[in-house]
């Protein structure tokens, strides 16, 4: 049961986002630097600027709840420099930040992907991790399991030195005992945008919380050009299959916004998202009544779960006996993806160029022929 909440967790982490209008130069990049840290300007993201200044740059959260609110403010001060004077009221942070505690899998496998494990002191959850090179630290002694993300060790968080935690911020969330000991918690509201680029875009903020920013801007720029090169082709597509997605859990069945992230990556993967009409960015509570007439001559069926072993046809009859009543189940069009076996949390939103490649195959096989799935696969019998 606690795997199952895990994941609807993480489900809900894709669901949920908040549309805001994007006001950034759409002119290429411009590069500054500010006392020592590289920044490219924000083109995508819309949950967070930076703002140089003389010896620091302020990075403002805004509060994807609340619109005009801020979440955060944080004061990047290089660590082997002073306090400049008249800073505004905000979190400092030293950077480059050396002792790290991260909540999410998601943050995890960005620093690794910048080359910042060493310098992660200490991880939530560890037990659904699966990325090998944080396994591998944890086996070794060089990485701690503190527990649960919602009661961290607070004893250990403060003996290992931690300097900074990483965490997914949440509506009226409280981060306890970890709140009132001192340390900087950044809240990483990446989750929240609807751009599947805004979101990935944020790997910069992590750039410049770690002294690697010439590295995160490479990474989002080779993100960008794939995700941009992968839409276009999906634009040639000659015809677009009518999509459902998810299953359905006790008496609800959810599914994604029509102004929602995954709303987005489905159309620009050149599919018919047959819940593209509701309102809203998160996810939207359905009947399976409403699920069945709206969408039982879908196509293609999407599913994503979590499972020790793969999800058949045969384990979705025992599940639900009616969803045998979809076309896409009775014509074998059902492709899954189980997060328990695939880093697809861990990877898709700093990479949604690897997702949306994925699903044009999928949609369109003549359009990538040679794709090699990562994530999702046909169910078998």
């Amino acid at each position: 049961m606690y795997r199952n909440f895990c994941y609807l967790v993480l489900l809900g982490l894709f669901f949920s986002c908040n549309i805001r209008h994007n006001t950034s130069s759409e002119n290429g990049y411009e590069s500054l630097d500010i006392s020592g840290i590289s920044v490219d300007t924000i083109r995508y993201a819309s949950g967070y600027t930076v703002t140089p200044y003389d010896g620091y740059a302020s990075v403002e959260v805004r509060d994807p709840w609340h619109d005009g609110k801020l979440l955060q403010r944080y004061l990047l001060v290089p660590r082997n420099k002073p306090l400049p004077a008249g800073m505004p009221a905000g979190t400092v942070v030293r950077v480059p930040i050396r002792n790290i505690v991260v909540y999410a899998a998601v943050h995890a496998n960005v620093l690794d992907e910048l080359g910042e494990l060493d310098h992660v002191a200490g991880v939530c959850e560890s037990r659904h991790i699966k990325i090998q090179a944080v396994t591998d630290r944890i086996k070794a002694g060089h990485l701690h399991d503190l527990g649960k993300s919602t009661s961290p060790n607070i004893e250990k968080v403060i003996e290992i030195g931690t300097e900074a935690i990483i965490a997914s911020p949440f509506d009226n969330g409280s981060y306890g005992a970890a709140g009132k000991i001192g340390i900087p918690i950044i809240e990483c509201a990446d989750y929240m945008e609807a751009d599947p680029l805004g979101r990935a875009e944020w790997i910069k903020f992590l750039g410049l919380l770690t002294d690697k920013s010439e590295r995160a801007d490479s990474l989002f720029r080779e993100a960008e050009a794939n995700y941009l090169k992968y839409k276009k082709l999906a634009e040639n597509a000659v015809c677009r299959p009518k999509l459902m997605t998810e299953l359905k859990y006790g008496a609800t069945w959810y599914v994604s916004g029509g102004e929602s992230y995954m709303a987005r990556i489905f159309k620009d993967a050149g599919a018919d998202y047959l819940f593209g009409y509701l309102s809203g960015a998160g996810g939207v509570p359905l009947s399976f009544e409403t699920v069945l007439e709206k969408a039982i001559h879908a196509d293609i069926w999407l599913l994503t779960y979590n499972r020790d072993d793969e999800m058949t046809y045969h384990a979705l009859r025992a599940d639900f006996a009616l969803y045998e009543q979809f076309d896409a189940f009775r014509h074998q069009r059902v492709y899954g993806c189980n997060v328990n076996r695939k880093l697809y949390y861990e990877e898709v939103p700093m990479h949604p160029d690897y997702l949306l490649a994925e699903l044009i195959a999928l949609f369109h096989p003549d359009l990538l022929p040679e794709h090699n799935f990562r994530y999702f696969a046909p169910l078998k019998e």
